[in-house]
């Protein structure tokens, strides 16, 4: 999960999916179990917000039921405007029936009063309430409230049936209005070779960035033999690859040293998918967000020839041997280039030539960062 933007206004990563789908099993669970054997109810759902709710809980639902919608509006952006109008009732007989409402979302209570309004001529035989979310701190009703999924503080959510202006009903979770964020977050990218390291200390310097290398963590952790970094150590030796998540919890770690830095120049890092996922979901319970992925592109020969120079005085085996070398690009376009395709999917992949003077490509990339 990672921060999105909705109009004028950005959300934070709040309750997941899997977390939603917890709720709505226990509350399918404990309103089955309080219905008497046999009964049928009709559950009723409270439209816009509801639909994703209703579905998932009729499908946990373990029995016979009928559904139905109302719909009413209370809601102007992200201000409650206390005028419920009915636009849509039910048009079934509901003399002797058992209801039961389903709401996403219970605050101020003035839907629930209109709710029970509706229903006090229906001669139903008993209404019962079941929202997803409620919140406990600005209700002002006198009214009861059956089944609860999550209590939740008093901040604008969308996701899930949830919306801001008719956007965001389509997020599977759920997001919490953010403050904008204040960093600038850049992912500095490209093969072996291309000249990450060279770039990135310059522009940490230009921009006042953090700039956090991927090798300079782990020789670091490694060197202190912090706990990470002896955890690493045990699986380098042994041949075996070092985990996503110790990589990870090492760069959360360097950020959490930075909290009042303006940004970060992250290098080398994420090198996966999974990893790209594992930090826009970091950095989306801060509030704050990846703003771009600069790439560095070169041709692979001009790569090669590159590193084979280096290695003739960088003492670093691996730029030695060119049947290394091509392994290496083998291995970033089979596992870190679809990390391309990641960012591009969020319009946020930055190709830049990094082929000229080590001046020519900062100057480059220094027209890319300044529109982030």
């Amino acid at each position: 999960m990672k921060l999105i933007k909705l109009q004028d206004l950005y959300f934070k990563p709040f309750i997941s999916s899997e977390e939603i789908a917890i709720i709505v099993k226990y509350l399918a669970k404990k309103v089955k179990a309080d219905l008497p054997k046999g009964e049928i109810p009709i559950f009723v759902g409270i439209l816009n917000g509801c639909f994703l709710f209703a579905a998932d809980f009729i499908r946990e639902f373990n029995g016979n039921c009928e559904v139905s919608f109302i719909k009413l509006a209370s809601y102007n952006g992200i201000s409650s405007t206390g005028n419920v109008k009915k636009l849509v009732g039910i048009n079934e007989d509901l003399t002797g029936r058992t209801i039961i409402i389903l709401e996403d979302i219970i605050d101020t209570g003035t839907t629930l009063q209109e709710i029970y309004n509706i229903f006090r001529e229906k001669n139903v035989k008993q209404l019962k309430v079941a929202t997803l979310f409620f919140k406990p701190s600005v209700f002002r009703k006198e009214l009861p409230i059956d089944y609860i999924g999550k209590s939740i503080e008093d901040k604008f959510i969308i996701g899930y049936g949830l919306d801001y202006n008719g956007l965001g009903r389509n997020y599977p979770a759920i997001y919490q209005r953010s403050t904008t964020p204040k960093m600038k977050n850049i992912v500095l990218f490209g093969p072996p070779g291309a000249g990450k390291g060279t770039q990135a200390e310059f522009l940490k310097d230009m921009y006042n960035l953090v700039h956090i290398s991927t090798g300079d963590v782990f020789r670091f952790n490694i060197k202190n033999k912090t706990e990470l970094g002896l955890l690493a150590k045990k699986y380098m030796d042994e041949g075996d690859l070092v985990p996503d998540e110790v990589t990870i919890n090492m760069l959360k770690a360097e950020v959490e040293k930075n909290t009042d830095a303006n940004g970060f120049i992250f290098d080398g890092f994420p090198r996966t998918q999974s990893q790209a996922e594992a930090l826009d979901a970091f950095l989306g319970d801060k509030g704050e967000q990846i703003n771009g992925m600069v790439a560095l592109e070169v041709a692979e020969d001009i790569l090669v020839t590159r590193l084979l120079e280096r290695g003739k005085t960088s003492g670093r085996t691996d730029d030695t041997d060119e049947s290394k070398i091509r392994n290496r690009f083998n291995e970033y376009n089979t596992k870190t280039a679809i990390l391309k395709e990641y960012f591009e999917a969020q319009d946020k992949y930055y190709g830049i030539n990094g082929v000229g003077s080590i001046e020519e490509i900062t100057r480059r990339i220094s027209k890319v960062f300044d529109t982030l």
